[in-house]
């Protein structure tokens, strides 16, 4: 789909936003994004100026349309884009790439209607992996599929990080998504912490050369253009060393600490991110506990509350100029099937939404992620509570990203090319051999001659669990008993405790790192029996200790599909990864080992970059 244009008196093509059927300064091509948000900022009511503070959730509707019937007390569309005036959201179910790019022009057609045509800007968690949890990230679904970011810190290759980051940038521009809500580069110093797999790892050197390179595939070089998308970087300061490695989702979870005093090293790679040009930057929900900089006591609240951190660190000290977002519901509780999500207000529980509104703006956020009480702050303003020049500062930094990305001009997808481009098969193999390079081989036993080397033959009795059989068939015979096969192929998951009080807190995989008793002692009678080719999950470091004697073949996984493993076994793909994390030999260990600091617990059963095995290995 195409704008209508119109055309000025000297020649010049432009959208007439506001109708009003001459080119103003905002609507002029030829200017530059700085002239053109100040000229609208100038042009805007209050209810606009608002409306552009919000971020909340959208989800498209049945076969490309707009949501226009109320679900679970979720506003229409048409309410939040012509009534609230709202111009950001992130999309949570979209459709396959067609039906993604139909929704989106039937979006942006209604925003075209608005008072000055503000087109919507869409973002997204990640959409390219495994992991499925609303909160986090979404499983790949018509975009081509990849490792999770730990998977990429395990193939250690930066070009590798820039080259998906170029694909997912096409994939997502395909669609008219123009904002990532990543990369998340929090540091994984905490074993415990369960959103460690979409991070780069604990290395704060490699984690800023990885985002480096992944800020120039989704910008398209240091700044951005019509061609690129904008990353909204997470969680500044870095979320990485919670206690106990509880995460701040949850009133459990607030507290971030600090034993080794590695503060400054989690910096690091937010200081690259800002150097490489990132648009947004969010601030995680975790309150600091004992933090001292330059000699000052950082208050303990949560730090998309926290004037110290975002205006004194980050604008003022280094250096950043672009939009700030908080993470979502900072402000308002959520009810949730007859239960009650805490609005994340850590160390301002005590606080009114008014004064958490106020608190939130004058530390330094931009933008309320995951918000639309437009009716509210509008009210706040008009009470004098808070300034109308406040919001335009904000405004200003949120239109400019706009200006940039060309979407005054053409925020439009093409449905065919959209459905051409997005997941296709080259895409998918080069996102299908990453997956299998990412497969790390922690041990080969090949003192047993009747054990398999890597890579297995074909053509054997296999006996499977946590493996399609279907894909397992074209590899070899699927037999139903372990002593009627060759070979056991398995794969399981890295444990978790699971947990189901608060809403959303079954999609966080928290608590102990040990496996059940009970799993151990039934894959030692499978080994007794048949080698074991086995494979963890490892969303975290899971204790590894009791499995290792028992595994002929012992691999870890950061998000690959079945066939993917399968390949890296039979040496189609040379699964040539290495550990980006420390696996910890007890759970002592871990309790021991200080949150902020790397590669701390004592005598890990696998150190950082364990992996590449082609030879015996110690067992534990």
């Amino acid at each position: 789909m195409k704008p209508t244009l119109s055309t000025a008196d000297d020649g010049t093509r432009y959208r007439d936003l506001d109708g009003n059927g001459r080119m103003d300064p905002y609507e002029d091509p030829r200017l530059t994004a700085e002239q053109r948000t100040e000229d609208l900022v100038g042009r805007l009511s209050l209810e606009e100026k608002v409306g552009l503070m919000f971020h909340p959730v959208i989800h498209a509707g049945p076969e490309g349309t707009l949501a226009e019937t109320e679900v679970g007390g979720r506003p229409t569309t048409s309410d939040t884009v012509s009534g609230r005036l709202i111009t950001h959201y992130n999309v949570h179910t979209l459709g396959g790439p067609r039906l993604g790019a139909r929704w989106m022009n039937a979006l942006q057609e209604l925003a075209e209607r608005t008072p000055h045509g503000i087109p919507v800007t869409i973002s997204t968690d990640p959409r390219h992996a495994f992991v499925e949890n609303s909160e986090v990230s979404f499983k790949a679904s018509g975009f081509s599929q990849w490792p999770e970011p730990l998977g990429f810190a395990a193939i250690d290759d930066v070009d590798l990080v820039r080259r998906f980051a170029e694909i997912a940038r096409q994939e997502y521009r395909a669609v008219g998504i123009r904002s990532a809500l990543h990369p998340q580069i929090d540091l994984t110093t905490e074993p415990r912490w369960g959103r460690q797999v979409q991070c780069f790892g604990q290395d704060a050197g490699r984690a800023a050369e990885y985002v480096r390179a992944y800020l120039e595939g989704f910008q398209v070089g240091p700044q951005l253009g019509p061609d690129s998308v904008s990353c909204i970087t997470k969680h500044f300061p870095g979320a990485g060393p919670q206690l106990d490695g509880e995460d701040a989702h949850f009133p459990y979870g607030r507290e971030q600490v600090y034993p080794g005093d590695m503060f400054e090293y989690h910096l690091e790679p937010f200081r690259a991110a800002i150097e490489a040009g990132t648009a947004g930057m969010m601030p995680y929900y975790a309150m600091p506990q004992g933090l001292v900089r330059g000699g000052e006591p950082i208050e303990e609240v949560g730090f998309g509350y926290n004037r110290q951190i975002l205006t004194g660190l980050l604008r003022e000290e280094l250096g950043y100029d672009g939009a700030v977002v908080s993470d979502w519901k900072l402000v308002m509780d959520r009810d949730m099937d007859g239960r009650v999500f805490p609005a994340r207000a850590w160390g301002a529980e005590h606080l009114t939404a008014r004064e958490r509104i106020v608190k939130i703006l004058d530390a330094g956020v931009d933008q309320f992620g995951g918000e639309d009480f437009t009716d509210l702050l509008l009210a706040m303003v008009r009470d004098g509570e808070v300034a109308e020049s406040r919001l335009d500062e904000s405004v200003r930094r949120l239109l400019l990203v706009k200006f940039r990305l060309g979407l005054f001009d053409d925020p439009f997808v093409d449905e065919d090319a959209a459905a051409e481009l997005v997941g296709n098969d080259g895409f998918a193999a080069e996102g299908f051999r990453a997956q299998a390079r990412s497969f790390t081989v922690l041990k080969v036993d090949r003192d047993d001659e009747e054990a398999p080397a890597l890579p297995i033959g074909s053509g054997q009795r296999l006996y499977v669990e946590g493996v399609d059989l279907a894909v397992a068939g074209r590899y070899g015979t699927v037999v139903e008993h372990p002593e009627d096969a060759d070979l056991a192929v398995i794969r399981v998951k890295a444990p978790f405790e699971p947990r189901d009080d608060i809403p959303m807190e079954r999609k966080f995989h928290q608590g102990s790192l040990e496996f059940p008793p009970g799993l151990a002692y039934r894959l030692r009678r499978i080994a007794d029996r048949v080698p074991v080719v086995l494979d963890v999950e490892l969303e975290r470091p899971a204790v590894l200790t009791p499995l290792v004697d028992l595994a002929t073949v012992l691999v870890g996984s950061f998000g690959g599909g079945d066939e993917a493993f399968f390949a890296a076994l039979t040496g189609a793909v040379d699964p040539d990864a290495t550990l980006p994390t420390e696996i910890p030999r007890s759970m002592e260990a871990v309790r021991a080992s200080r949150s902020d600091v790397p590669s701390d617990t004592v005598d890990p059963v696998f150190p950082v970059r364990s992996g590449r095995v082609h030879q015996q290995v110690p067992t534990a």
